[in-house]
C-alpha cells in the first residue's frame, strides 16, 4: 500500500503567517489617526438654530508631524474646487470663506490641538446647506469625515377658523393654515375634549381641512391642529360648537304675531296722522277766518280839500238856482236858462 505524504504542517504554517498578517495589519490601522465623532452625516436643521459640527480625532502613536486641521465646503458640482472655510496650521488658526458665510462660524473649542477639532456655527441660514468636510492631518496619519447640513424653516403658529355656522346637521369645516415652513409641511386635526375624532369625519393632511358633513352635538369640543414639518412643529386650538335648530313650529308663530303686530301699529299711526292732520287743518281753517275779518280795514274818512268844498259850494248853488229857476218858472210859466257844465256857462 502506498503512503500517501501528508501536508497538516505546511497548511498549518501558511494559516498561522496569515493570522499573524492580519493582526499586524489591524494594528497599523488602529494607532493611525482617526476620527472619533459618530452621528448621522445627513442634518436637516432649522434656520436660526446652533449647530456644532463634530469632528474629535485620536492620532496615532507614529502620527508626529505638524498638525493641520482644515474645514471645506463641498462644492456639489464636481469639476470645481472646494471651498476652504476654516483651517489651523502651525499653531495659528485661518478664516477663508466669505466673511457673510463666516459670521459666528468658528472652531467649537479654542485649543484644536487638544482632540477636537469640531465646528460651530452660531446662527444657522439658508446660506449654510450644503456638505462639510474635516481633514485632519497630522504626518503620516489623516482622515476625514462629510457631513451634510439642510437647513430648512420651522413652521410659523397656524391660524385655525371654521367655515359654516355650527348648525346641528348641516356641513361644517374646520381649517388650518401656516403661512412659512419648508416644504413639506403636514397637518394633522386631533380632539381634546370628547374623545377621537370619529371615522366618518375626514380630514386632509396637506391642506389642514377637517370636513364633517352631518354635524351633530357629539362632535362638539375643543379641536387641535398641529403643523410640522423636519425641524419644528406649531399649533393652534379651536372650540367648536353645535347650535341645535330653533323649533320651526315656534318660529313661524313667532313670524305670523310679528306681522299682525307690524300691521296693527302701522293702522295705529296712520290713523293719529289722520286725525292730526285734520285737527291742524280746522284749526288753519278757523285761524285764517279770523284773520279775513280783523284785516277788513274800516272806512277812511277823507279829508275835504277846497276844491272839492268849493265845487260842492258851486253844485249846491246850482242847484238851489235850478230849483229857484224851476219853482219861478213853475210859478210864472216862463222857463229860465240853464247853467251847463260841459261848456262853462248858462244856456
Amino acid at each position: 500500500m502506498t503512503r500517501v505524504p501528508t501536508t497538516r504542517l505546511p497548511t498549518s504554517s501558511f494559516f498561522f503567517l496569515l493570522c499573524a498578517a492580519s493582526v499586524l495589519f489591524s494594528a497599523d490601522v488602529t494607532l493611525a489617526m482617526k476620527i472619533t465623532s459618530t452621528g448621522p452625516q445627513t442634518l436637516q436643521l432649522a434656520q436660526g438654530d446652533q449647530k456644532t459640527l463634530g469632528c474629535t480625532y485620536t492620532p496615532g502613536p507614529e502620527d508626529v508631524g505638524e498638525l493641520d486641521i482644515e474645514w471645506t465646503l463641498v462644492s456639489p458640482d464636481t469639476t470645481q474646487k472646494d471651498n476652504v472655510l476654516l483651517s489651523y496650521s502651525g499653531g495659528t488658526k485661518y478664516f477663508h470663506g466669505d466673511p457673510a458665510l463666516m459670521k459666528g462660524v468658528d472652531f467649537a473649542v479654542s485649543d484644536p490641538t487638544q482632540g477636537d477639532a469640531s465646528l460651530s456655527i452660531a446662527e444657522l441660514t439658508a446660506t449654510h446647506t450644503g456638505t462639510y468636510q474635516c481633514k485632519v492631518k497630522k504626518a503620516p496619519g489623516l482622515d476625514m469625515r462629510k457631513i451634510t447640513l439642510q437647513i430648512q424653516v420651522r413652521p410659523s403658529v397656524p391660524k385655525c377658523w371654521v367655515e359654516g355656522d355650527e348648525g346641528v346637521g348641516t356641513s361644517v369645516s374646520l381649517h388650518c393654515r401656516s403661512d412659512r415652513g419648508s416644504s413639506p409641511i403636514h397637518y394633522v386635526w386631533r380632539r381634546e375634549s370628547g374623545g377621537p375624532i370619529p371615522p366618518i369625519v375626514t380630514q386632509d393632511p396637506f391642506l389642514g381641512e377637517l370636513l364633517i358633513a352631518n354635524h351633530s352635538v357629539d362632535l362638539a369640543g375643543i379641536y387641535a391642529c398641529e403643523v410640522s414639518n423636519a425641524v419644528g412643529k406649531e399649533h393652534c386650538r379651536i372650540n367648536l360648537q353645535a347650535i341645535k335648530p330653533p323649533n320651526r313650529a315656534g318660529v313661524i308663530a313667532g313670524i305670523v304675531s310679528g306681522c299682525l303686530l307690524l300691521i296693527i301699529i302701522i293702522i295705529i299711526i296712520l290713523l293719529l296722522l289722520f286725525f292730526r292732520c285734520r285737527q291742524q287743518r280746522q284749526r288753519y281753517e278757523k285761524e285764517f277766518s279770523n284773520e279775513i275779518r280783523e284785516d277788513v280795514p274800516a272806512p277812511e274818512s277823507r279829508p275835504v280839500s277846497r276844491v272839492s268844498s268849493r265845487h260842492s259850494r258851486q253844485a249846491y248853488s246850482q242847484m238851489s238856482q235850478t230849483e229857484h229857476h224851476q219853482a219861478a218858472s213853475t210859478s210864472t210859466g216862463y222857463t229860465l236858462p240853464k247853467y251847463d257844465n260841459k261848456y262853462g256857462y248858462i244856456v
